[in-house]
């Protein structure tokens, strides 16, 4: 029998597309597919045991060893800088990191630039590369109602189609950088299954490249 990878995947759309994925390079687990309440899927023929989690918990699993591999947005990766290596960018889950203002808006230099976000150290990094002083305010929830009420003169947040944006009278100022879902791995098992991992990597890629 062979030795089981664990693969964390995200919750949701982007993990269904993944799957897929997944499935097309030769790693299918037909359970996943039924309509159940369980987490955890296996196919002992292939090697793989698949389980879903949070999206932002994805970099978590994989870390801290409890998942060999995953895939999680580069998002979540240069936010956390989570210690995996990155294998494989998936050219799924396509977005970008933008700051966002309402429209009109004029950066005034002379007082720092109230920035709300999620992505507090991406937008921290982003503004030292730039020497801007800024003055983060670290929101969960819709970030784009902030420079509506008052509370912040920009957001930085991550940018699909743009239409969120252009309801609340917003519109991307700058782009910070593309976003898009990368396989990452298990620095340990890495080293430990590394052939197994490499393998699923190269089926990865290879359908990436007959896909293109």
């Amino acid at each position: 029998m062979k030795q089981m990878l664990n693969v964390a995947l995200p919750k949701g759309r982007l993990g269904e597309k993944v799957y897929a994925m997944f499935e097309a390079a030769g790693y299918p687990c037909p359970s996943i597919k039924e309509n159940n309440r369980k987490l955890i899927f296996e196919n002992p023929e292939c090697g793989v045991r698949y389980f879903w989690v949070k999206p932002s918990d994805v970099s978590i699993y994989v870390e801290r060893g409890a998942a060999d591999i995953g895939v999680a947005g580069k998002d979540i990766l240069l936010e956390y800088t989570p210690d995996v290596y990155e294998l494989l960018d998936m050219k799924t889950g396509i977005c970008r990191m933008a700051v966002a203002a309402p429209k009109g808006f004029r950066d005034d230099t002379r007082r720092a630039l109230r920035v709300a976000t999620k992505f507090s150290k991406i937008a921290s990094d982003y503004y030292a590369s730039r020497s801007r002083e800024i003055d983060i305010i670290h929101l969960n929830g819709s970030i784009e109602i902030a420079p509506i009420l008052g509370l912040s003169d920009v957001i930085v947040d991550i940018v699909e189609t743009g239409t969120t944006l252009k309801e609340n009278d917003l519109e991307v100022i700058e782009t910070i950088v593309p976003i898009s879902a990368r396989l990452i791995a298990n620095k340990a098992s890495y080293k430990f299954k590394n052939e197994q991992i490499k393998a699923l990597a190269s089926h990865l890629a290879q359908q990436l490249q007959a896909e293109e």
